[in-house]
């Protein structure tokens, strides 16, 4: 069975439909107008757009600054502080080396570990003279 009898006329409507046309009926021979940017801030997508890129500013790039304090923290450690680890040890730097840290970790049994730098979450000792002042 051949359906495109049946198909063409519809065919022929959406064509004439998707073509602009002037007063007297015939189709218009004007070039399309090219987007510009003032096109693209009227549509819905900008919006959008700007929400995504405040929320890389705020979450990301303050994320950043913190992952830098972080490390300057991490690179000042220096003997006799106080420092927790990303496990949640809780000790006092006892030597620094350049990729490790040996903390005493127990005052009675002497315990004392090695650390990696990394491995070091905060300095406890700087958050006690920040708090005074």
């Amino acid at each position: 069975m051949n359906l495109s009898p049946i198909f063409s006329p519809a065919i022929r409507l959406l064509a004439q439909a998707s073509q602009p046309t002037t007063a007297g009926g015939a189709a218009a021979s004007q070039p399309a107008k090219a987007p510009s940017f003032l096109d693209f801030l009227a549509t819905p997508m900008f919006p959008l757009l700007l929400g995504i890129v405040v929320l890389y500013v705020f979450m990301f790039r303050s994320r950043r600054t913190q992952q830098r304090k972080e490390e300057a923290a991490r690179n000042q450690i220096k003997k006799g502080d106080e420092v927790q680890t990303i496990g949640g040890v809780l000790g006092k730097v006892v030597e620094v080396r350049d990729a490790k840290v040996l903390l005493k970790v127990d005052e009675t049994s002497n315990t004392k570990i090695w650390f990696s730098r990394n491995a070091i979450h905060r300095v406890l000792v700087e958050e006690k003279a920040e708090a005074v002042k």
